[in-house]
């Protein structure tokens, strides 16, 4: 059962699940964080560290639609292992709904 992030995480970009998480599985965009599902331990330290509620286990049916996302950016996105500070307008951006379509970037983070 691995973790996967949503669209929740779209232009927050919060890295404590980063900081936690024991293996190198999560991968970082310009505005987003993904998960790689092979590379997840199922572990789940990293899913209550989220501000923005973003993460869930791929058994969640919320999950379904993200997890072909996660799986083709985090073979596109570079590995992020340390924790960041979020992007600077996180807090109002945690909990805007539908922020895929409107503000999703697939460019690399930096």
């Amino acid at each position: 059962m691995p973790y996967v992030v949503t669209e929740a995480c779209i232009k927050c970009k919060y890295t404590d699940c980063v900081e936690v998480c024991p293996v190198d599985c999560f991968y970082e965009g310009e505005n987003t964080l993904v998960i790689h599902p092979d590379e997840c331990i199922d572990c789940g330290v990293c899913e209550p560290e989220c501000p923005a509620e973003a993460i869930l286990p791929d058994t969640d049916p919320r999950a379904e639609q993200w997890l072909a996302m996660n799986r083709e950016y985090a073979g596109q996105w570079p590995v992020i292992n340390r924790r960041k500070d979020p992007l600077p307008d996180a807090d109002a951006w945690k909990g805007v709904p539908d922020k895929f379509e409107k503000h999703f970037s697939p460019k690399p983070g930096k």
